[in-house]
């Protein structure tokens, strides 16, 4: 069952990184074209855009995704205290 928190972790980390380098690829618009671009924004935008749409951006700067990467991160944390409740299994 541990097998089963590592993979689960494993997958919000990665999901992590997919919004950073989202995030990272609006510094340069070429990249959003690109094929790897266009994926990660169907996998990403989804999550984002409900933070968009509370979160109003300040001038340029677009705190939405530093916002929805803590709620990230809390649910990471949350999903996995409540499966090493069921199993047992402590996650430090």
């Amino acid at each position: 069952m541990s097998s089963l928190i590592y993979v689960i972790n494993f997958a919000f980390q990665v999901y992590q990184f997919m919004v950073i380098a989202y995030v990272l690829m609006s510094w340069v618009p070429q990249m959003r074209e690109t094929q790897i671009g266009q994926l990660l924004e169907r996998l990403v935008e989804p999550y984002l855009a409900p933070f968009r749409r509370f979160i109003p951006p300040l001038g340029f700067i677009d705190i939405s995704p530093i916002v929805a990467l803590i709620a990230l991160t809390f649910a990471r944390y949350g999903v996995l205290t409540l499966l090493g409740m069921i199993t047992g299994y402590r996650f430090v």
